[in-house]
Order: structure tokens, then sequence, then C-alpha cells
């Protein structure tokens, strides 16, 4: 059974004036896709299959990532149902300079595993085998259930 902390993924991509609407910030349709991605990737490696997206959660723009940043997107899943995974994903501006993030973005989305005939699928359990994983976990539930500060 796979550990939260083995769905963990995380990509960077360099905000181009190409990502960017006419205030020059990445378009936040392009931020949706890179989340998008990044988190069909954890619910993959959770599953061990292709996923695809069935819902999103609301989702919180709080800041811009401006052209030149560093558009940092961090995804694992913290529940599993029989076909169906949950992710916590967030963005975040990294100067890449100095390493320096502030959250930007943030959003809940499920997947569904699917077979090579595009069928739902049942998915492993999930285990919890950390402090880390297990504070990481309440986050996302107290998040995704509006309880977390924003």
């Amino acid at each position: 059974m796979p550990d939260l902390m083995d769905t963990y993924v995380e990509n960077r991509w360099m905000v181009q004036p190409n990502h960017a609407n006419t205030l020059q910030t990445a378009h936040g349709g392009r931020v949706l896709k890179w989340m998008d991605e990044v988190g069909a990737m954890s619910g993959m490696r959770f599953s061990g299959e292709s996923c695809v997206t069935a819902h999103i959660n609301h989702v919180d723009f709080n800041r811009p990532i401006l052209v030149g940043d560093l558009a940092l997107i961090e995804a694992y899943v913290y529940s599993a149902g029989r076909t169906s995974v949950r992710v916590r994903l967030r963005a975040y501006r990294e100067d890449p300079r100095t390493g320096d993030r502030e959250l930007t973005t943030e959003s809940y989305f499920v997947y569904v595993a699917i077979d090579e005939d595009h069928q739902p699928t049942p998915v492993p359990e999930l285990t919890i085998s950390s402090e880390r994983a297990e504070q990481l976990r309440e986050e996302a539930i107290n998040g995704e259930n509006g309880t977390s500060e924003h």
C-alpha cells in the first residue's frame, strides 16, 4: 500500500511572457493546467494507473506569479476511495535566485484511476506512516473543509 509521502510530487516552470496575461503575471488558466498535470502525476504514482480529472474543488488565487518567477507546484494524495484519489495542490511563487517562496494558489482535485480500456479501476489503500504524513493529511482535510487559514 502506497504511503502519502510516496505520492508527493513537485515541479517548477519559469514563467515566461507567453504564460502571462496583460498584467505580466501567470495566466490563471496556465497555473490550473500546471496544477492539473502535477496532481495527475501524484495520483498515478499512488494508483499505478493513468488518472483523469473528475472534480476540482474551489480554487483560491491569493497572489500573482510574475514573469521571471518560478511557478512551483506541489501535490500529494491525502485520501483514496474505491477508484478515486483526492489530491491537495498548492502553487508557489519562487524567486529563482534566492529560493524564497510565497503561496499563491491552492485547490483540491479528485482524479479517477482508469485501466487500459479507459474504465475506472480500483486504487490501493493509502497508508500514513509518519508524523509528517499525518500532518499533511490533516492540513489537506482541514483546508478542503474550509477550516484552514488563507
